[in-house]
């Protein structure tokens, strides 16, 4: 039990940082838009990772260090492409919940100031589940934390190394459940499209920043 305690413990503390996966599933959460497709994707990708990384997947990455580096790139040039989608979400508008009147003419039954009810802009399955998978699978830390660091903690452990997996993919699903389904209770602050823009123009900062990040070590190495 404690070696799965000490899996659950380590795998909260990599996951919980602040990055481009997590603020993904956040604003998808906020948007109540394909949750539960998005939270499985990022928990099981993790459990992929978490697995490969205590079955020795790391020694292959330590092996050939340029798949890292291929992923630091890509990564890169994928984070700050999407940030500037959302800039440029946040400079239009359009990523917002959209406030729709549904009332008819005034009336008796009809008040002038009727209620306005939101619905969502909704996008695709298809091409969420592509920028989440993106997101996951082009980030180079995502293989340098799960996979090396990880893998290297479970070897401590013995023949407990595999439960120590398991504490480390509870975790995993735990955090994104929380995070993907928690999110909706922020949306009582988000009901209008000023307040998605600048949500908008928070990802965009976010996610250009760990773009730059990811290349700015090897710039100026």
């Amino acid at each position: 039990m404690l070696t799965v305690l000490a899996g659950l413990g380590l795998g909260l503390s990599l996951i919980i940082a602040i990055g481009a996966q997590n603020v993904f599933v956040l604003r998808q959460g906020l948007r109540r838009e394909h949750v539960l497709p998005v939270v499985l994707v990022c928990a099981l990708s993790d459990a992929v990772l978490i697995v490969g990384g205590v079955a020795g997947l790391g020694l292959l990455i330590e092996t050939a260090p340029w798949l890292v580096v291929v992923a630091r790139w890509a990564g890169a040039a994928f984070l700050v492409g999407y940030g500037l989608v959302a800039a440029r979400r946040a400079w239009r508008g359009g990523g917002e919940l959209i406030a729709s009147d549904d009332t008819a003419s005034p009336g008796p039954s009809h008040p002038t100031s009727g209620s306005a009810s939101t619905t969502l802009a909704r996008t695709r399955l298809a091409p969420t589940l592509a920028t989440v998978l993106a997101l996951t699978w082009l980030n180079p830390h995502v293989y340098l934390d799960t996979v090396l660091m990880l893998g290297s903690v479970a070897a401590t452990h013995g023949d407990g190394r595999w439960l120590f997996a398991t504490g480390a993919v509870i975790a995993s699903f735990m955090w994104f459940t929380a995070l993907g389904f928690g999110a909706r209770h922020l949306g009582r602050w988000l009901r209008t499209p000023r307040a998605w823009r600048m949500l908008d123009a928070g990802i965009a900062v976010v996610m250009i920043a760990l773009g730059v990040n990811l290349v700015l070590p090897v710039l100026f190495s």
